[in-house]
C-alpha cells in the first residue's frame, strides 16, 4: 500500500470513451477540474469497449498513464467516468497516485462553493455518503485490529469498522438537522405561497449567467463568476414585473451526468425548481452546443420533478455573439426545443431585461387588457367562457346582445382570440406588448 500525498492540484485528465470522442465533453471535464483548484499536467484518452470490472480501462493503457503520471510529475488522476470502489482502490495502488472519479471531483467543487449553513450540509452529506463505500483505501492503518495493547484493550474493533460506524453516525446526525432545515424552508415556501405572488425560479445549465441575471432583475450581489457551479445556496427575491410583483429564485446549475446523490442531497435548492410556477431556463446563447445543453438540463427537471412546468428559454450572453440583437421568438405550439418561445438578452449588459419582463408578465397572467366588449346573440358561447374566466366587470343586454365590461389577463385575451368566435376580443389586444 501506498502512503496518500496531501498534495493533490497537478493533474493528470483521463477521457474514457466507447466511441466518437466528444471534444466539447472533454473540455467541459476540463473546465470541472480547473474549477477544483487543478492544474493540468496532461490529458489523455481511453477507448473502452468492455469496461474492465477491476480497473474500467485496459492494462495497456494503465501502463500508459503511470508513465504519462511520472513523466509530467502529476500527482492526481482525474477520471472522467463513475468509478466503483473497487476499480478506485486498484487505480491507486497500480498508479502510486490519488485517483478520484467524476463524483468526487464535482463533490469537490461543491465543498468549496457551498457557503450558508444548509448548502455545507448539503455537501458533507454528499461527501459521506460517497466515501462511506471507500474507506478501504490507500491508508493501512484502517486494517488494523484494536486491542492488545495496554490502555487498548477492547471488543476487537478494526479500525475500518470504527470509521464505518463513527461515519453513520455522522450521517444520521447530519440528515436530522437537514429536516429541521428543510421544515424551516418550507415554512417559509408556504408564507411566499400565502402571499399569492407567483413563483419564477431560474434553472439551467452550469455556467449559463443565472446569478447575473438574478442580479441585474433583482439589484442583489449574488456571487456570480465565469466557472462551474460558482453559486450553490438558493436566493430568492422578489422583483417586479408589467402587472405585479413575483418571487425569483436562483437554484444550483445543472451539468450532463450530475450525479444521483448530489440531486438527492441538494433536494431542498432544487425544490425551488420543483415548486415554482414557471421556470426561466437560462441559455447560453453563445454555447456551440446549447441544444444538447437544454436537452440535459430537461433530463434533470424530469428527475426531480419539475419537468412539466411551464418555461421561457431565456437566451443570454449575445454580447458574444457577433450581430445579435434583443429579440422576442414567441411560441407557435410545437413541442420542438429548437422552436420553443425564447428571449434573447445580454445580462452582463442589461440588455433586454425590459423585454423580458414584459413577456413574463404576459406569460404569468399579470398583464391585462380591459374595456367594453360588444357581443351579439350568436356569441353565447364566447360570453359563456368570459364569465367562467370571471373577468367580467359588468353587463347589460339590448336587442343587439351584450355589452361586456370586462379585465382580461393578455395570455387569455390571445387565446379566446385566436378562436373562430374571438373577433370581438382581438379589438382589446394591443398590437404589441407594453412597454415596461
Amino acid at each position: 500500500m501506498f502512503d496518500r500525498s496531501k498534495r493533490g492540484e497537478h493533474a493528470l485528465l483521463i477521457q474514457p470513451h466507447s466511441g466518437r470522442l466528444e471534444e466539447d465533453v472533454l473540455e467541459e471535464f476540463t473546465d470541472l477540474a480547473r474549477s477544483a483548484g487543478a492544474s493540468i499536467a496532461a490529458t489523455l484518452t481511453a477507448r473502452i469497449d468492455r469496461p474492465n470490472p477491476s480497473i474500467l480501462i485496459g492494462s495497456g493503457k494503465l501502463d500508459e498513464i503511470k508513465a504519462a503520471a511520472e513523466a509530467t510529475g502529476a500527482d492526481l488522476v482525474l477520471v472522467n467516468h463513475a468509478l466503483s470502489p473497487s476499480q478506485e482502490r486498484n487505480l491507486e495502488r497500480f498508479l502510486e497516485r490519488r485517483v478520484i472519479d467524476r463524483t468526487g471531483l464535482i463533490l469537490d467543487i461543491f465543498a468549496q462553493r457551498a457557503h450558508s449553513h444548509e448548502g455545507k450540509l448539503q455537501v458533507e452529506l454528499a461527501q459521506l455518503r460517497h466515501m462511506s463505500t471507500r474507506l478501504v483505501r490507500g491508508w493501512t492503518h484502517l486494517e488494523r485490529q484494536r486491542g492488545g495493547a495496554i490502555g487498548l484493550r477492547g471488543p476487537g474493533e478494526t479500525q475500518l469498522e470504527t470509521d464505518r460506524r463513527l461515519l453513520q453516525k455522522r450521517v444520521e446526525q447530519l440528515q436530522k438537522r437537514l429536516e429541521k432545515v428543510e421544515v424551516q424552508r418550507t415554512q417559509m415556501r408556504r408564507a411566499r405561497v400565502r402571499s399569492e405572488l407567483p413563483r419564477v425560479a431560474l434553472v439551467g445549465y452550469t455556467n449559463a449567467g443565472k446569478s447575473t441575471l438574478f442580479n441585474a432583475l433583482t439589484g442583489a450581489e449574488a456571487y456570480a463568476a465565469d466557472k462551474l457551479f460558482a453559486t450553490l445556496d438558493p436566493t430568492v427575491r422578489r422583483i417586479a414585473v408589467p402587472g405585479g410583483n413575483v418571487v425569483l429564485a436562483d437554484t444550483v446549475g445543472f451539468v450532463r451526468d450530475l450525479p444521483h446523490e448530489l440531486v438527492a442531497a441538494f433536494r431542498a435548492t432544487l425544490s425551488e425548481a420543483r415548486e415554482a410556477d414557471f421556470l426561466l431556463h437560462v441559455v447560453d446563447a453563445a454555447d456551440p452546443h446549447r441544444e444538447e445543453r437544454i436537452a440535459q438540463v430537461d433530463e434533470v427537471l424530469n428527475e426531480v420533478g419539475a419537468g412539466e412546468l411551464p418555461q421561457l428559454l431565456v437566451f443570454n450572453k449575445i454580447d458574444r455573439i457577433e450581430g445579435s440583437e434583443v429579440r422576442h421568438d414567441a411560441q407557435d405550439g410545437i413541442p420542438d426545443t429548437a422552436r420553443r418561445e425564447r428571449v434573447w438578452i445580454s445580462a452582463r449588459d442589461g440588455v433586454g431585461l425590459d423585454l423580458l419582463q414584459s413577456v413574463l408578465g404576459k406569460r404569468l397572467g399579470l398583464q391585462h387588457v380591459s374595456g367594453d366588449l360588444r357581443l351579439p346573440p350568436t356569441a353565447g358561447r364566447l360570453r359563456s367562457r368570459l364569465h367562467q374566466l370571471e373577468v367580467v366587470r359588468g353587463e347589460r343586454s339590448d336587442e343587439d346582445g351584450w355589452l361586456l365590461q370586462v379585465e382580461i389577463p393578455i395570455a387569455e385575451a390571445e387565446k379566446l382570440a385566436a378562436a373562430d368566435d374571438g373577433a370581438p376580443i382581438r379589438a382589446l389586444l394591443p398590437e404589441k406588448l407594453p412597454e415596461w
